[in-house]
Order: structure tokens, then sequence, then C-alpha cells
């Protein structure tokens, strides 16, 4: 049995919570993988609660489960994820972008993953200010960057696409720093000789990504540019209601929708729940893969063709021109499950 926590966050989250936890209920049911389920509450609700957006036990909560599920969290956000990928060291974010039927992407045969160092760049915080100049320190490691290189040819070593792995940066300007990374990513590459690969830098990729999105399979890059990049992507492919991403560690991973908590039309029921459930099935994966068990891994293909299939014929949720409320939608999937 797997030992899930969910945190609910705010806003939309508690609704999406609900679906999310609906489903795996289902899945326990009936397809043979077991789930223990906890409900944490961190982010804007537990700051107001406890004084922490991120209060002991809930870290300690989350770090004795087998995988974490976050919905979207307020303002304090910052202060939830960036604490818990630095704390659990989930030095890879993976964010793939794909077409579906019935959402409005660029082209219908995009298929490509953003692999996105988490751990250090500007997003470590270090800020500083001397009289009127405010200074932020940029750090890329060597280990960092080589660790999440590797990350990225796996992902492609594993993937149906092209085995491509496209390195992003902005070496012809911060020489040092991309430098460094470009160089770690072109060194691994050496050990993946079934991998195509090759750099571009991040103004060129994010044209590309709209020119030409088809033409790409992994991108490995740093973290302020890979959290850009997987916005634009994710608009890509029709927007963040379909967005799922992982942050994953070397002995645990946390799943979450990409979009905000959406307060302007929380308890309405009218959230897209597809980005949380797309998010789900990749911690589905991650546990199947992790723990040779072929049944969890089914059980997230099951899930991602059932979110397919409703797409095809129509049935959504608003945001992308369907009807349904987050409620039916859910039961929707519950009763193809």
């Amino acid at each position: 049995m797997y030992k899930i926590s969910l945190i609910t966050g705010d806003g939309i989250g508690p609704e999406l919570s609900e679906s999310v936890k609906t489903i795996l209920d289902t899945i326990h049911d009936k397809l043979n993988v077991k789930f223990n389920i906890k409900f944490l509450v961190a982010g804007d609700t537990a700051l107001e609660q406890t004084g922490s957006a991120l209060p002991d036990d809930v870290f300690e909560s989350i770090r004795s489960s087998d995988a974490c599920l976050k919905a979207p969290v307020g303002e304090s956000a910052k202060d939830v994820i960036v604490t818990l990928r630095q704390k659990l060291d989930l030095y890879a974010n993976i964010r793939p972008a794909k077409s579906y039927p019935n959402t409005p992407a660029l082209r219908d045969d995009i298929d490509l993953v953003i692999v996105r160092e988490n751990t250090e760049d500007l997003y470590t915080g270090q800020e500083f200010q001397i009289d009127d100049t405010a200074v932020a320190l940029r750090i890329i490691s060597e280990k960092a960057s080589k660790r999440i290189a590797k990350h990225a040819f796996e992902t492609a070593m594993h993937r149906n696409q092209q085995k491509r792995v496209t390195c992003v940066h902005k070496s012809n300007v911060m020489k040092l720093t991309d430098g460094l990374f470009a160089k770690s990513c072109e060194e691994v590459s050496k050990n993946y000789p079934d991998v195509s690969f090759d750099q571009m830098y991040v103004d060129a990729c994010a044209m590309n990504l709209i020119r030409s999105p088809h033409e790409f399979d992994v991108i490995v890059t740093t973290n302020l540019f890979g959290d850009i990049l997987s916005d634009e992507s994710s608009q890509v492919v029709g927007g963040l209601g379909m967005a799922p991403a992982a942050n994953l560690g070397d002995n645990f991973g946390l799943f979450e929708p990409v979009h905000g908590a959406a307060f302007d039309i929380a308890g309405k029921q009218i959230a897209n729940p597809s980005s949380f459930i797309l998010s789900t099935k990749m911690m589905l994966d991650w546990l199947g893969s992790k723990n040779n068990d072929s049944d969890c891994i089914a059980a997230g293909e099951k899930l991602e063709d059932v979110v397919l299939d409703l797409i095809k014929s129509g049935i959504t949720t608003k945001d992308i021109g369907g009807e349904k409320s987050t409620q039916e939608f859910t039961s929707e999937i519950i009763s193809r499950l």
C-alpha cells in the first residue's frame, strides 16, 4: 500500500483535491493499486492557522510518505514548494507538454518534456542590497548540472519519441554560469550515444516553441529559464489547465498542477481538474517504475486514456469549451475507470 500525502491547498485546491482523492479511491477499489491517503494543510490556510505555511508536522508527514500530491496554494506558494524542493532535494522539475484533441494547441503533434534544474540558479533567493542597487546571486554548479542532464537523457531514452535532448542556455552572455551548464550537459551526452544532442540559446528556444514546437523532444535547462519556457510550452498546447508537473529527487516525488489557486472561481465547481489528474498519472508512473509495479503503471496509463477519451468526445470543463463542472467531469472519469 502506498502512503500518499495530499496537500489540499488554497482557493480551488480543496475542490481539485477531492476530485483526485475520489479517483484514487476508485483505482484503489477497481485497479488493484492500494493507497493510504492523508490530507494535509499547507499554504495560506496553514499560515493563518499556525503562523507557518509549511508546519513542521506537515513536513514530517510528507517526508514519511511514498509520494506527495500538492494542490495549488496561494501567496505563500514559494514558502511551500521551494522549501520542499530544497529540503527533499527534488532537483528535477518535469513538465510535459502534449497536444490533446479538442484543445487549442498550436499543432496536434506536439509531445515534448522540459526537464528543469530545480535547486539552484537565481531561485536560491540569495539577494542583497548595496545602497540603491539590488543584487541576486546566480549559482550554477557542475554537480547539479550533470545530474539534471543525466535525468534528461534517461527521460529521452524511455520515451517513444525522437530520443533527442536539447540543452537550453545563454552562454554567449553568461559565459561562466551558463557556460558551465552547457559544458556539463555536453559531457553527459557522451554517455548516451543513442540520444542525439544539440544546444540552443534560450531566446531562440522561446521563439521555436511557437514556430516549431513539434520538433522538440526533451529540453534540459536551468531553473529560471525552465520556469519560463515550461509555462510557454503549456500555453502552446492549450493552457495551464492541461499542464501537469513533477518534482523528483532520487528517493521522493512531489506532483502538482502548474496553475495557481484561482481564488476568483473557488467554490464554484468550474475548475478544470485535468492538470492535477494528469499529475496523478505522473505519480502512478513514477511509483510503478520505482517499485517495479506493473499494476500501478497500468493504472496511470488507464487514467490518461480515460481523460483523453473524454476530451475527444467533447466532455470537458467550461474553461476549454465544455459544460461539465469539476464534480461532473470527475464522475465521468470514475464511471470509465
